[in-house]
């Protein structure tokens, strides 16, 4: 049992990923890796794409911002899951713990979106290739990448107003590493029934209503492709997209297990390395996905290097 606390509990303590000191070295290692890796591969996707201008073009315009968010979002748990791989007693404050939870359902809110509009994009190219410049303009772009910053401001707002008004005032240990909802919930010292609904109702409309935008898109692009006669433009347009479907499988196969099933709030194990997958991994990842099967970063990249 946690410290109790008869009026409200003022920090919260994690179990963390690991109690044994051994492994926690191990995994400290690892995740330095992963960390060193997301802030390297992010602040370079998002230095290409400012400095050359052959990269000045929608589809990287909201790339950019997706890096800024995966820095974002890696940051905000990372460096403190470092920190408490190396002390005995690995605790936040509630400020801190809101907090965090603000910042990660914001940004992770705005990548659910982003990667909609994403797919919108590659329609927009694949689908309607003559009329590409004159639908998506830069000030289209930039009132794209507004509402998907403005949509992850209401859904974390949402979420973390309907968990936070909840009272804590007996258990403060969260089996997790970070704090995020579905964890949080479950050391309330009050009935969530609404807090849960109100948490799936928002997932519906963050994660499943773009998923479904994703499909719509997709199915068009992938009708388009079959019907193409040239077998260049074909492999061009599936390299294009499959980047981000790849992204797309990634980053909503981890935010569905987490947010929109039954009982979400019981954490185990198993949902402690979903949340590693998307809070440490995918960051890590898209970099990498978008720099190894995209030809226009390549080529950024050595004309970066060359001079």
């Amino acid at each position: 049992m946690g410290e109790e606390n008869q009026t409200h509990v003022t920090e919260f303590i994690f179990l963390g990923l690991s109690q044994d000191p051994q492994t926690q070295a191990l995994l400290f290692l690892l995740f330095l890796i992963i960390y060193l890796l997301t802030v390297q591969g992010n602040l370079l996707i998002t230095v290409l794409i400012h400095k050359d201008p052959r990269l000045h073009m929608p589809m990287y315009f909201f790339l950019r911002h997706l890096s800024f968010a995966d820095l974002c979002f890696s940051t905000t748990t990372v460096p403190q899951v470092l920190v408490h791989f190396l002390v005995k007693r690995k605790t936040i404050s509630f400020a801190g713990c809101s907090m965090q939870m603000v910042v990660l359902l914001l940004i992770g809110a705005t990548e659910c979106v982003l990667l909609a509009v994403m797919s919108y994009d590659r329609y927009v190219a694949v689908c309607k290739p003559l009329h590409y410049s004159a639908i998506m303009t830069h000030w289209v772009c930039v009132q794209l990448a507004t509402g998907s910053w403005a949509s992850g401001a209401f859904a974390s707002l949402v979420d973390t107003t309907f968990t936070l008004r909840l009272p804590y005032r007996e258990y403060n240990i969260i089996n997790h590493f970070f704090c995020e909802p579905p964890a949080l919930l479950r050391l309330a010292s009050a009935d969530t029934y609404s807090t849960e609904m109100a948490i799936f109702g928002m997932g519906v409309a963050i994660i499943l209503a773009p998923v479904s935008l994703i499909l719509v898109s997709y199915w068009h692009i992938i009708s388009t492709v079959t019907q193409m006669q040239s077998g260049e433009g074909r492999l061009k347009a599936f390299s294009t997209c499959g980047s981000h479907l790849i992204v797309v499988v990634l980053f909503y196969g981890s935010a569905i297990f987490a947010y929109m099933r039954p009982n979400s709030k019981v954490m185990n194990e198993r949902d402690k390395i979903i949340s590693v997958f998307y809070s440490a991994v995918t960051p890590m990842l898209n970099p990498i996905i978008y720099s190894l099967r995209n030809k226009d970063v390549k080529r950024a990249l050595r004309r970066v290097t060359a001079t």
